[in-house]
């Protein structure tokens, strides 16, 4: 059915102080967003998220919504920072991410874009011409020039001279213009550590990235269960349960299986290993 006030031209006829004219229809923004919204890449399963329903049953986790809601409240004009959400996996840093990115697409029709690092970077690479060295811009132009963006499982992919390159063009061009970029990633904000079983942020992004990261964005930390593990939608009952004797899983150090099998010179070690990142 047509809008009654404009009949779907999105401009509907005013008069002020006796003068006769024409402004945009509110029907005109419910379709920016609605459009808006179909075209950010917003994963399936993160469909219902909200800032309404994220479950902070911890301190940290009512810190860290909080900061959401404070960000969104200050788009776009007071926001300097982005936020680079840290937690092991499954505590719930990209359903806070993809929230975020609803509630200003909502609030704002802003163009608004959600990217997991590693099919971000395997599109880019699908495109690349080793010749010219050169990616089709219609794949990169967006996430450089998005007014809001996700990047979800910073580091999930190791860095190399490429991945290096090509994550620095990113998130520089979106740093220079003033562009906030909300991240997730699964690494702990710590000095490296060879004897722990755990890579770090800066291990996996590297140095020049880890620099800038701290440039442009607050580190915000998320503790808690692993919700693929608990299940959606816990009761209280199933929370405290799993808090006391639910496992915490980090993600691997990349190789450190096979090492271990080299040291004990044994096939099998009966130690789950795993690639980092998983």
């Amino acid at each position: 059915m047509p809008c009654p006030l404009c009949d779907d031209t999105y401009w509907k006829p005013i008069e002020q102080n006796g003068v006769r004219q024409v402004v945009r229809c509110d029907c005109w923004r419910e379709a920016a967003v609605s459009s808006t919204l179909k075209a950010a890449r917003i994963p399936p399963l993160y469909a219902r998220s909200t800032l309404d329903n994220f479950q902070d049953y911890s301190d940290s986790l009512v810190t860290a919504v909080t900061r959401a809601r404070g960000f969104v409240a200050s788009y776009p004009g007071e926001v300097r920072k982005g936020l680079l959400l840290l937690g092991a996996p499954g505590v719930g840093k990209t359903h806070l991410a993809v929230a975020m990115l609803k509630a200003i697409i909502a609030k704002t029709a802003a163009r608004a874009y959600f990217y997991d690092v590693r099919e971000l970077l395997r599109s880019i690479r699908d495109t690349y011409n080793p010749v010219v060295k050169t990616t089709e811009i219609q794949v990169i132009s967006p996430v450089m020039d998005a007014e809001f963006l996700v990047l979800d499982d910073l580091g999930a992919e190791r860095t190399t001279e490429w991945v290096d390159e090509t994550m620095n063009l990113i998130v520089n061009t979106r740093y220079n213009n003033r562009l906030p970029t909300v991240f997730t990633t699964n690494y702990p904000d710590a000095d490296p550590d060879e004897k722990s079983p755990v890579d770090t942020l800066v291990e996996r992004v590297g140095a020049r990235m880890y620099s800038r990261l701290h440039e442009m964005c607050e580190f915000v930390r998320l503790e808690g269960m692993d919700f693929r593990e608990v299940g959606p939608d816990p009761t209280p009952e199933q929370l405290q349960a799993y808090l006391k004797h639910g496992p915490k899983k980090l993600p691997l150090r990349a190789g450190r299986q096979a090492r271990a099998q080299l040291r004990d010179g044994k096939g099998d070690l009966k130690w789950s290993g795993g690639r980092a990142g998983s």
